[in-house]
């Protein structure tokens, strides 16, 4: 079957590569660059998704979980296994017993994994490992397993696979407007037609369907996400519960440096994606809290943001449904959401559909 796909971050050129093994016949459409967008300003992990338990998401996390074994033992070269540290402080808005019962389940959701279970760490190993890590108040914590990865050169590797299964892909390709039928419209006027077309453009997937006329059966919430990548060693990688807040943040070992992120602030797609002044100061504070040379603005060296198109679900972005949804009409098929991690789940339920 002829499939044009339109969208070239990590979900768009899973889904290609997962088409044309299947034996289609796919040709996908960036409009800029291949994972220029989101995919590339990720936090870089491979994981799956333990606070969204809070969120009862057990599908999601399961699912995620298997995906994250599969990314690891596939491509080591561009992923490695991460040992992830949460302290637990006295006053805490997470009690022990509560995080202990939720990484029994994280682990029991992960089936027959070859990362090692969440252990128990004395207040003391911690802080023998990391003598820099507040003290004050520190009870002890919970070491357990998720992954990381470099999301553009991963992401490049999948494009690499799609290309050589035989997809074709093409950038700086903008496309205007689709219809049921399966024809797009092109920013410089031509037009063409597919047996099947394959909406998969993230954040920017509900707005094509307004541009062609279409209505759209899920509402997306979209969501930034900011990153600093601060200029000191990271020993331990953290989940640090920011101070009097239900959130958390990531700290990261990332390229000799440490990753910080990352906020959850409503986006418009006509402002630009960048880390405003109130996020900066909210990551280094919350992260200064903890690690009082992290949270030294001076050493901050690189900010970046990307936008997470989450299904619309709750007034406030952190309890906004992570799951993805897969619609379609006609001869158009829709990706609403959907998480790195991920992808190529999604990218078989697209499959799934095409028929």
């Amino acid at each position: 079957m002829d499939i044009g796909i339109v969208g070239g971050g990590i979900n768009g050129l899973c889904c290609a590569w997962q088409l044309q093994l299947r034996g289609h016949s796919v040709r996908l459409y960036e409009r800029n660059r291949l994972l220029a967008e989101t995919s590339s300003r990720s936090s870089k992990l491979l994981h799956g998704g333990l606070r969204y338990l809070e969120n009862l998401e057990f599908r999601l996390v399961r699912e995620a979980l298997r995906e994250r074994d599969s990314w690891l033992a596939r491509v080591p070269g561009l992923t490695r296994p991460l040992r992830l540290l949460l302290p637990i402080y006295r006053g805490g808005r997470r009690s022990r017993w509560l995080i202990r019962s939720g990484l029994f389940l994280y682990d029991s959701l992960a089936g027959r994994s070859a990362l090692p279970a969440a252990s128990w760490r004395t207040a003391r190993q911690i802080a023998q490992a990391d003598p820099e890590l507040r003290r004050a108040g520190l009870v002890g914590g919970y070491a357990f397993s998720d992954g990381q990865m470099d999301d553009r050169a991963l992401g490049l590797w999948v494009a690499g696979q799609a290309q050589a299964a035989g997809a074709v892909l093409q950038e700086h390709c903008e496309v205007r407007r689709v219809d049921r039928n399966g024809r797009i419209d092109f920013a410089g006027g031509t037009s063409v037609r597919h047996e099947r077309l394959i909406n998969v453009c993230g954040p920017w997937a509900e707005r094509l369907l307004e541009q062609s006329g279409i209505g759209s059966p899920y509402r997306l919430d979209l969501v930034r996400g900011s990153h600093l990548v601060i200029d000191r060693p990271c020993p331990q990688a953290y989940v640090l519960e920011v101070p009097c807040e239900p959130r958390i943040v990531f700290v990261l070992p990332w390229q000799g440096r440490t990753l910080v992120g990352t906020t959850e602030i409503r986006q418009s797609l006509d402002d630009p994606v960048v880390c405003d002044p109130g996020e900066l100061d909210y990551l280094l504070t919350a992260v200064g809290h903890y690690l009082p040379t992290a949270g030294d603005a001076r050493r901050v060296i690189e900010v970046f943001a990307g936008v997470r198109p989450l299904l619309y679900s709750a007034s406030n972005p952190a309890q906004t449904t992570r799951e993805y949804a897969v619609h379609r009409d006609g001869a158009l098929i829709s990706v609403f959401g959907g998480k790195w991690t991920t992808a190529p789940a999604l990218a078989r339920r697209v499959s799934d559909h095409i028929h």
